[in-house]
């Protein structure tokens, strides 16, 4: 039970000590900032708004409440809904959900979780699926059309609606009707500071497309129409562009066609426009005022979407047609009155437009009229107002109220005397406040404030607020729930917060003053007869629909029905079917005027739980027994308080709660047993009984926490013994299966060595002392001859530049192996040189020689490795003259190459033709073929180079030589590597001796007037040309760059 275990505060309210309006308020504070919303008075639930989402919603909750009785969890909105639902389903008994409070109480979200609910728990199918989507969709509708912005609420419902759901025998919903109470139309016209129009208007000018926009001739500047506010066109946390798109779907699920949701947007769009038409003041020829349209652009719009002339709608606007039997009389309208006549034609559009949507949505989820059906109502409606300024809106409100206090009075006796009538418990009448008295002085047919008003309004001659106030003194002078100024001054009272224009009536929830202002003219509620006619003259379908009264052919002349009696009509349809309906209630409250979420204003709380009576009803439900129970579910939470039925009870139920009851020696008055329940008259009683438990259950809890310890304790003991037990015999056992393992192994060991000795003991003899050795030489030549096989298969190229050879496959074999591959490549050398000719031996010897001269010492040696050495470069065959400079002994020219020799005095070169015999250097003038010098090369003394990639050499004589006189010879020769090996051959062939080439960058010339040092250096280009420049550098040294 968790009313009274582990709750905050007290979950219902029936159960609070003491009862008072201090600590009803401190209760509802201290479980609302627990974020305890819900709160009970009996089956009535009271919801606190929390201006926040709460995780207490969803599938899981609803599935939670669902398996529960009402009293068996938290105090839960699901709760509520979840009796009726079940009372509806299970008892075929119909019901009613009363959701009251005033604006910002959490009302429209109340009913929305209660249809949510509904929906969840009841049954499946595609059928039952649309059905519900479309009662669902209802909502967003109707939100759009007849919500708000005010200054309590950012979604406040400025109507009344009352939504009839209809079940089958099964529970599956089949549909439902709605009807709505007494629209807020004023505010399609005029808005508080800090209010905005229905949510539609904006919703229409934000979400729709520029397409839609155009067709309906509107902007999307909200600051452009003069009925909407434009101080507020945007409400945090309320996306319009999105709640749009959300109303048309809906409209769609529910079932409007594209064309009437379009033709609905074009009536808003008219409402919207007809806001900006001005009317200018004007005079008649006979000085008489009169108005006229100030720019007809604007009407001429309406009149294309509406499908009438200009001159139409401003003939109607601006005029009005009197009628009597015998003749029509059109009077022009002055500007107030065409104001007036365009601002009722607004809202009337408007309210008839909503309850046109209304009657549509009907249509759609309407029952046929042949099937049995259950059915569940839900009212949402506005709560008990008390404004600054309170008018007929308020004056009719405030009267629904207390006809909703009356039911809710008469319905909660009548339920709790049935209750006791069923339980055979004696009933005694119960003292409360009957505002039955309230409710006669508003809705007398004849002496009723309602029916005075319509009498005032009906009555031919001067008719005005005033006079209306005036009757009301009269007749109410001295009724004790009705003051006004002229009834306080006969009694001599002074109250200056009453005004000469109000009255005040003493409601069940307060006084509340109301100025008779304006009251003549809501009551009537009049549209001008040429306003009704141009509309139903519209083209446009929904717009023709609405005003039928404007047919000719229907015409009347009888007024229509005022405001006042309408409502009153309305109210009593509505009380004749909550009679007729099991009733359950929803309070909402709403805790601060900011709508932040965590302040609880406790003076805001104690006036709203005053309008709605929850402290009458506390003491109502408390006049008898404020505890009822079934005798089980008692049974099973008190038995434990009682020796005989603890621990257990097999009797029966009631029996078993008496002898709880009579052990514990409660007051007999304080008891009583019912056929199916015990009823407990105090809460103290009850909450005697739930300390007599809490100490009971720590007694239990201490014992079961003793008993339980001693078993644990013995079942530790045991696993342990258990547990070494085991440890001990598995320990011993590995133990000795570890020494049977060496036992075992011992064994073996000797047993192989004795059978071993034995073995060899016996064969001894057969053994000789060298077959060791024999074996070894034997396997050594296998292995060799395996070896040798293996290399011959094996063998590599012949080709001499093949350097592979297979790898030993033993290492003793390594050295062998490297003999052997010495053996093969000097093999395959001598296989070579025997393949060739003596010419190509002489060219290998000279490339050979020639290695050994430059190789890594002249840079340009390696591009002459691949050039085979011509010798003739200068076509020497072709050259007679040439070859007669030669002796005929000298044999063949080895070189023959033109060069050029540097200038001893200023380094400039001049071409030569070089020629090498067997004996001599020939240099020879290149254009006479005339011997210049002739050299022989016993005098050749050395020959300098440098190790860059040019073809500078100097050529050095000895001195005791006949050519040495003249000194050396500075040669550069394009093909320096040949020249200079042959040469150094030649010298040796002919003198037996090697002739000593140095390389170097530094060298010393010897000329005939003195010695000159060459210097090589290189240029900017790395030397890889090998072009030379020569400079001198004074009378001792000469610079060669190498570029």
């Amino acid at each position: 039970m968790a009313l009274l275990e582990d709750s905050i505060g007290v979950e219902d309210l029936v159960l609070l000590e003491p009862l008072a309006q201090e600590s009803l308020l401190k209760n509802l504070q201290l479980r609302y900032e627990n974020k305890e919303i819900y709160t009970y008075i009996g089956n009535v639930v009271i919801s606190v708004n929390p201006y926040q989402q709460l995780p207490i919603y969803g599938p899981e909750f609803i599935a939670k409440y669902q398996d529960y009785t009402f009293y068996e969890l938290k105090p839960h909105i699901y709760a509520l809904a979840n009796l009726a639902y079940q009372s509806l389903k299970n008892q075929d008994q119909d019901q009613c959900i009363l959701i009251t409070g005033e604006s910002g109480a959490g009302k429209t979200e109340a009913s929305k979780q209660v249809m949510s609910y509904v929906a969840a728990v009841c049954g499946k199918g595609e059928q039952v699926n649309s059905v519900k989507e479309q009662l669902l969709q209802s909502n967003p509708v109707l939100e759009a059309f007849g919500n708000a912005k005010t200054i309590r609420n950012i979604n406040s419902s400025r109507f009344g609606k009352y939504m009839d759901i209809e079940f089958d025998f099964k529970g599956d919903p089949l549909g439902g009707v709605i009807t709505n109470y007494l629209l807020e139309k004023s505010r399609v016209v005029k808005q508080l500071k800090g209010e905005r129009n229905f949510h539609i208007f904006y919703q229409l000018l934000v979400g729709a497309d520029a397409q839609l926009l155009k067709a309906l001739k509107l902007k999307r500047d909200t600051s452009g129409y003069a009925y909407l506010n434009q101080e507020v066109s945007k409400v945090d946390g309320m996306d319009d562009a999105s709640n749009f798109r959300a109303v048309q779907s809906a409209m769609t699920v529910i079932g409007f066609s594209e064309e009437e949701i379009q033709q609905v947007l074009e009536v808003i769009a008219l409402v919207l426009k007809l806001g900006n038409v001005e009317l200018a003041d004007e005079s008649q020829a006979n000085g008489t005022p009169a108005s006229g349209i100030y720019d007809g652009q604007g009407v001429r719009e309406i009149g294309e979407i509406a499908g009438l002339s200009s001159q139409e709608l401003e003939r109607a606007l601006c005029s009005r047609t009197m009628e009597t039997n015998k003749e029509k009389v059109v009077t022009a309208l002055n500007i107030i009155q065409a104001q007036y006549a365009r601002d009722a034609l607004a809202k009337n559009i408007y309210s008839r437009l909503f309850n046109w949507i209304v009657n549509r949505i009907n249509e759609s989820i309407k029952v046929g009229t042949g099937e049995k059906k259950k059915v569940m109502g839900v009212l949402d409606i506005y709560g008990f107002e008390i404004l600054e300024n309170n008018s007929f809106e308020q004056f009719v409100i405030n009267y629904c109220n207390e006809k909703l206090q009356q039911v809710f009075i008469e319905m909660t006796l009548k339920e709790e005397q049935e209750e006791y009538n069923r339980e055979g418990i004696p009933w005694t009448k119960v003292d409360y406040f009957d505002n039955d008295i309230i409710c006669n002085l508003i809705e007398h047919n004849q002496r009723g404030i309602l029916a005075l008003l319509d009498e005032e309004c009906l009555r031919p001659g001067v008719v005005s607020d005033s006079t209306f106030l005036a009757k009301l003194n009269q007749l109410f002078s001295k009724h004790d729930y009705y003051e006004s100024k002229v009834t306080q001054n006969a009694q001599h009272q002074y109250d200056h917060t009453m005004g000469l224009s109000c009255f005040r009536i003493c409601h069940y929830a307060g006084k509340v003053t109301y100025s008779v202002a304006s009251f003549i003219d809501k009551n009537n509620d009049l549209l001008f007869r040429d306003l009704s006619q141009t509309m139903w003259r519209a083209r446009h379908p929904i717009l023709h629909s609405l005003f039928p009264e404007g047919n000719p052919k229907q015409a009347s002349l009888k007024r229509p029905l005022t405001a006042g009696s309408q409502f009153k009509s309305s109210v009593a349809v509505l009380m004749k079917n909550l009679y007729s309906k099991n009733p359950n209630y929803i309070r909402c409250i709403k805790p601060n005027e900011h709508q932040q979420q965590g302040q609880f204003s406790s003076k805001l709380v104690e006036v709203q739980v005053r309008y709605l009576g929850l402290l009458e009803n506390v003491r109502v439900r408390r006049a008898g027994y404020a505890y009822r129970q079934g005798y089980r579910p008692f049974l099973e939470r008190y038995r434990l308080l009682g020796r005989s039925t603890w621990p257990s009870w097999n009797g029966e139920d009631r029996e078993g709660v008496e002898k709880v009851m009579g052990e514990l020696s409660l007051a007999p008055e304080e008891l009583a047993f019912g056929k199916t329940k015990i009823f407990i008259r105090s809460p103290k009683t009850l909450l005697y009984l739930e300390e007599k438990r809490r100490l009971r259950l720590q007694q239990l809890a201490t014992l079961i926490q003793k008993v339980y310890r001693g078993w644990r304790c013995r079942m530790h003991y045991r696993q342990m013994r258990r547990s070494q037990i085991l440890i001990s015999s598995w320990f011993r056992g590995n133990v000795q299966k570890k020494h049977y393992g060496r036992i075992k192994a011992s064994t073996l060991l000797i047993q192989a060595f004795v059978r071993g000795w034995k073995v060899r003991k016996d064969y001894r003899k057969y053994f000789r002392s060298g077959a060791a050795l024999t074996l070894s030489g034997f396997i050594y030549k296998r292995m060799a001859q395996k070896f040798l096989l293996g290399l011959k298969k094996s063998l590599p190229s012949t080709n001499v530049l093949d350097k592979e050879w297979p790898p030993a496959p033993y290492k003793c074999f390594n050295t062998a192996n490297q003999e052997l591959q010495q053996l093969f490549y000097r093999w395959k050398c001598k296989k070579f040189r025997d393949q060739l000719s003596p010419k190509q031996v002489e060219v290998l010897r000279e490339k050979l020689c020639a290695s050994e001269l430059f190789k890594g010492k002249k840079a340009s040696y390696p591009q002459s490795v691949p050039i085979p050495f011509c010798g003739d470069y200068i076509g020497l065959q072709g050259n007679p003259k040439l070859q007669k400079l030669k002796g005929r002994e000298e044999g063949p020219i080895l070189v023959a190459e033109t060069v050029k020799k540097v200038n001893r005095g200023n380094g400039k070169t001049s071409s030569r033709i070089f020629l090498l015999t067997k004996r001599h250097v020939i240099l020879t003038d290149a254009k006479k073929s005339q011997a210049k010098t002739v050299v022989g090369l016993d005098s050749v003394a050395g020959v300098s180079v440098t190790s860059l990639k040019d073809g500078l050499f100097s050529l050095h004589l000895s001195e005791t030589s006949s050519s040495g006189s003249k000194g050396d010879f500075l040669l550069v020769s394009g093909h320096v590597i040949e020249l200079l090996t042959k040469m150094y051959r030649a010298v040796l062939d002919a003198t037996q001796r090697q002739l000593p080439i140095t390389v170097t960058e530094n060298f010393s010339v010897r000329f005939k007037e003195g010695s000159v040092t060459v210097k090589v250096v290189l240029g900017p280009g790395g030397g890889e040309d090998g072009k030379l420049s020569c400079k001198k550098k004074g009378s001792g040294r000469l610079e060669v760059t190498v570029q």
